[in-house]
């Protein structure tokens, strides 16, 4: 699984950081940093932050796409 993010439609609301911590997180500046390359357990959780993101910034992508 692969994540994409959007960075320009971002706006940094962080609902992907409370949806999925061990994917989101925002670093000691205040960006955002993402796992782009998740392990496939925590599909679940992507999919939720993928789900929560007001702005749709954020896509799950198979291994294989």
């Amino acid at each position: 699984m692969r994540i994409v993010h959007d960075r320009e439609r971002c706006q940094l609301h962080g609902q992907c950081t409370i949806a999925a911590p061990d994917i989101f997180r925002f670093d000691d500046g205040g960006e955002l940093e993402v796992d782009p390359s998740p392990d496939e357990t925590l599909r679940a959780d992507a999919e939720s932050a993928m789900d929560v993101c007001p702005e749709r910034a954020i896509t799950v992508v198979a291994d294989d796409e």
